[in-house]
C-alpha cells in the first residue's frame, strides 16, 4: 500500500458540533481560560490533520469496535456500516493533547473526522 502524498480530510457536521460543545464546556469550567484552551485544541487538531494527511492510518484502531455488550455491538456495527457506505472502510481513533480522542473514518486517500470526545466521556455523542 503506497501512502498518499496528501489525503483529503473533511470534518463531518457532528465533529464540528462536538468541537463547539467542547468550547461550551470550557466556558462552563472557566470562562477566563476557555478561549485559550480552544485555541490550543485547534492547534493540536491542525497538527493531527497534518499527520493524517501524510499517513491516514496513524491513529489506533477504534477501541469501541471490540465492545462485548449487545448494545455496544449494535452501535459499532451501525458506525461501521456508515463508514463502509461512505467508501471509508477503516475506523480509527487519534489521541489529541492527551485529553481528547478523535474518531475518524478513512481510506488510503480520504479521511472524515466523525467525532471528538474527552477521554473521560464513555462514548462519542452523535448529533441526531
Amino acid at each position: 500500500m503506497a501512502l498518499p502524498l496528501n489525503a483529503k480530510i473533511e470534518a463531518a457536521p457532528n465533529f464540528l458540533a462536538n468541537l463547539d460543545a467542547a468550547h461550551q464546556f470550557f466556558q462552563i469550567q472557566d470562562v477566563d481560560s476557555a478561549d485559550s484552551r480552544l485555541t490550543k485544541l485547534k492547534a493540536d487538531l491542525r497538527e493531527m490533520i497534518a499527520i493524517l494527511a501524510w499517513s491516514p492510518a496513524s491513529g489506533r484502531p477504534a477501541r469501541f469496535l471490540s465492545a462485548k455488550s449487545a448494545q455496544a455491538t449494535l452501535k459499532a456495527n451501525a458506525v461501521q456500516q456508515l463508514a463502509a457506505q461512505a467508501g471509508l472502510p477503516s475506523l480509527r481513533e487519534y489521541v489529541v493533547g492527551q485529553q481528547f480522542i478523535i474518531l475518524y473514518a478513512h481510506s488510503e486517500t480520504d479521511i472524515v473526522l466523525l467525532a471528538l470526545k474527552h477521554q473521560r466521556q464513555l462514548m462519542y455523542s452523535a448529533d441526531d
